[in-house]
Formats: structure tokens, C-alpha cells, sequence
């Protein structure tokens, strides 16, 4: 009996440990396929120029930085609000109904195809609210696609974070708000930032939410506010991929754009595993 669990034991492990290998060489593939068809064209001109000859030449300046303008807006947005969120539903909102409904109707929007949240933010900020095409609306419309995502984040590093901590700070005369900023919080940021770490990973690479809100086929002109319109990587790659008249001159533009959005994802995380490792140092140091 004991051979037979400890076999049924070693296959299950084995099983676990051939998907995870699996899931490794996928990853692996994909990456290595960008790289080697991608890196030859990039450049110092290719990541400091705007695109010229319809596309077919120049560089990738003004996507760089409308795709980093676009993550910046929609984390500014979507961060402070989803973590309220998450606190006002774990701290303060009480257990029943109201919850259960909040939260059904949050798993519902984050499963909402991105498409839709493009439309309804041209109907929302482009149209009713007057922004225009513009980085603020296609800010605000990722934010929204985001939210769902740092919202459950936030609520279930909180819920990690044991009840004794909570009443310890209330013992020593700590209010609630004063335990949340001092204790919960500080305890609960690093699997927060993760929250935030896959939203920005989610909006980066969107391209239906920015094409009805914010993109731009060519602009070889930075923005100059929040109310202009940008390009962006993503909305570029689809362009150069799919329209045109040299797509043999224009494919390899396209692996070097989607290398150059991959090492930007990349970069981010790295930001943000840093950022996780300080706040998780804090809070052992305290």
C-alpha cells in the first residue's frame, strides 16, 4: 500500500513537473522567436526616431512613449481607486449582501472583453465627457479595464494579513483608519504591488481600448498634453502588420516593435519586483 501511494505520489509529481517544463519551453519559444527575428533592426535610431516612408523606415520614438504615457495614466487612475476599493470592502463594508454583490459584479467587469470598455470609453470620455481622442481618455478607459484586477489584489492581500495584527493596533489605542495606514497596509503592499504589476502588464499590450480612444496611425510629433492624441506600441505593431504597401519591408519593423514592447513589460516588472522587495524589507525591518 505504502509503494503504491508513494508511486501514485511520484507520478503526480512528475506529471506537475512536465507541465511546468512544458509552460517554461512555450515561453522560451515565444521569447527566442521575437528575439531573433526582432533584434536586427533594433537600434539606437530605431528606438530614438519616428517612423518615415509610410512605416517602412525610421524608428519607434513616439509609440515608446505614448505606450509609457498610457501606463502611467492608467496606473494613476486604476491604483489609488482599486485600492480603496479593496479596503472599503475587506475593513470597513460589512460582511453580507453588499459584498457578495460587489463582488460578482467586479469578476464580471474583469471578464468583459476589452473591445467593449474601448467603446464604452469613446462613448464615455471621448464623446460625453468632451476629452477627444486623447491620452486622458485612453488613460482613464485602461484604468477601467484595469480596476477589476487591483481591486481583488488589494482585497485579498488584506484578507492574508491576520485578525490579530488588527486588534493588536486597537489595543494599543490606534484607530482603524491609523491601523490600516500603519499596519494593514504597510503588511499587505507587496502582494498590492503585484495587483498592479499584472494590471500594467494587462494594459500594455491592449490595443482595442486605445484604438477607439487615444491611438494614432502616424504622429511623428510627441504629445504635448493629456488631451493629445499618441501612438502606441501595441496599435502600431497591429498597423505595420496589417496595412501597407511593402509588408516585406515592414514585418521586421514589426518584431523589433513587439521586442521593444517586450523589454519595456519586462522593465516594468523588474520596477516592480524591486519595488516589492523593498516594501516586503520594511515590513520585517518594523
Amino acid at each position: 500500500m505504502l509503494n503504491k501511494k508513494r508511486f501514485s505520489q511520484n507520478v503526480a509529481f512528475g506529471l506537475f513537473r512536465l507541465f511546468s517544463l512544458a509552460v517554461v519551453l512555450v515561453l522560451i519559444y515565444i521569447l527566442g522567436f521575437i528575439i531573433v527575428k526582432g533584434v536586427g533592426v533594433i537600434d539606437w535610431e530605431f528606438l530614438t526616431t519616428a517612423p518615415t516612408d509610410g512605416m517602412t523606415a525610421g524608428g519607434v520614438f513616439p509609440a515608446i512613449v505614448g505606450t509609457l504615457y498610457l501606463m502611467i495614466g492608467s496606473a494613476l487612475f486604476a491604483f489609488p481607486v482599486g485600492v480603496m476599493s479593496g479596503i472599503y470592502m475587506n475593513e470597513y463594508a460589512p460582511k453580507g449582501w453588499v459584498v457578495r454583490f460587489i463582488r460578482m459584479m467586479t469578476n464580471n467587469l474583469s471578464g468583459i472583453p476589452s473591445i467593449v470598455f474601448g467603446l464604452f470609453g469613446m462613448s464615455l470620455f471621448v464623446n460625453y465627457l468632451g476629452f477627444g481622442d486623447s491620452i486622458l481618455a485612453g488613460s482613464l478607459t485602461l484604468g477601467l479595464l484595469s480596476l477589476p484586477l487591483v481591486i481583488r489584489t488589494t482585497e485579498e492581500a488584506l484578507k492574508a494579513i491576520p485578525d490579530s495584527m488588527r486588534e493588536g493596533s486597537r489595543a494599543l489605542g490606534a484607530t482603524k483608519l491609523q491601523t490600516i495606514w500603519h499596519v494593514i497596509l504597510p503588511m499587505g503592499m507587496p502582494n498590492i504591488i503585484t495587483g498592479l504589476i499584472l494590471a500594467l502588464g494587462r494594459v500594455s499590450g491592449e490595443t482595442a481600448p486605445i484604438l477607439f480612444t487615444c491611438a494614432a496611425y502616424f504622429l511623428p510629433q510627441l504629445p504635448g498634453s493629456v488631451f493629445d492624441q499618441c501612438m502606441a506600441l501595441p496599435y502600431h505593431l497591429y498597423v505595420i502588420s496589417t496595412s501597407g504597401t511593402d509588408l516585406d519591408a515592414q514585418l521586421p519593423i514589426a518584431y523589433g516593435t513587439a521586442l521593444v514592447l517586450v523589454v519595456i513589460i519586462l522593465l516594468v516588472n523588474l520596477l516592480a519586483n524591486a519595488l516589492r522587495k523593498y516594501f516586503e524589507k520594511k515590513v520585517k525591518t518594523n
